[in-house]
């Protein structure tokens, strides 16, 4: 049996979407958008490793999460599948989707990254992720006050669904989430910014007004890869989701749509 813990929301003959959460959620987090997704997908959402219910004792890296996800699809016979990953779950995505693009004809990406281009920024960032991750076992609740200080989620701290949000986060297990950080750390992520400029199938990158930082790095990706386009959403921070579920189901609904009517599976 597949270690990785999943939900499967919709009718299993629509067309299929994967959700891949953000580092501290769970399956859960993508609750607000089922009534927006069910009556055109097949949900499938998961619980990463290090998160949730799933039970994990292997590697916590990218690479061999990734084939996790891939043979849990295949044991449900599922060949293809969009798509939809929300920060560290965008950066998996992402790489799902270039390292295994028949599999992932499509996709959104979430307030996420390609990765870091030096490897004096790949080690700096790891340094930073493993204090992180110290830290989060010894004080968690000490660490989510302070994670969720950080300016890029200033306005999901002022949204009415944050106290909801904070009470799921604490659902996780530290020891298990320091893991989950040491191993998907940015820092140890490879560098996805030169398959991104080859990959020959659409993205919709995700990101929000009030996030700066995102909106100028996921400018620079659509500028990069030309089968990619980019939505900025108003009114929102890095929890586009969270903060404008329907806005964010505008957009994402109807560029999944086409995506899946143009993929070699669709209808």
């Amino acid at each position: 049996m597949n270690p990785i813990h999943c939900i499967t929301d919709g009718h299993p003959d629509s067309p299929p979407l994967l959700l891949l959460h953000g580092f501290l959620g769970s399956s859960r987090e993508f609750e607000p958008l089922l009534p927006h997704l069910t009556p055109e997908f097949y949900c499938i959402r998961v619980d990463l490793p290090g998160h949730g219910q799933t039970c994990w004792f292997e590697d916590y890296s990218m690479q061999r999460i990734a084939r996790a996800i891939v043979q849990l699809l295949c044991d449900r016979q599922i060949n293809q599948t969009a798509l939809l990953g929300y920060s560290m779950g965008g950066r998996l995505a992402l790489y799902l989707a270039l390292n295994f693009p028949e599999q992932f004809p499509t996709g959104v990406i979430e307030s996420a990254s390609p990765g870091l281009q030096t490897a004096a920024e790949q080690q700096a960032r790891l340094q930073q992720d493993l204090v992180l991750a110290d830290w989060l076992e010894a004080d968690f609740p000490q660490f989510l006050a302070e994670w969720y200080a950080q300016p890029l989620f200033a306005s999901l701290k002022r949204h009415p669904s944050f106290p909801q949000v904070l009470e799921q986060r604490l659902q996780n297990h530290p020891s298990e989430l320091a893991k989950s950080l040491r191993g998907m750390s940015l820092g140890r992520q490879p560098n996805l910014w030169p398959q991104l400029a080859a990959h020959p199938h659409p993205l919709l990158l995700v990101v929000g007004e009030y996030d700066r930082k995102f909106v100028a790095l996921n400018q620079a990706m659509a500028d990069l890869a030309p089968m990619t386009q980019l939505a900025i959403v108003p009114h929102s921070g890095h929890a586009v989701h969270v903060e404008q579920p329907t806005a964010f189901a505008h957009c994402v609904v109807p560029f999944l749509q086409q995506g899946h009517r143009a993929s070699p599976g669709g209808q």
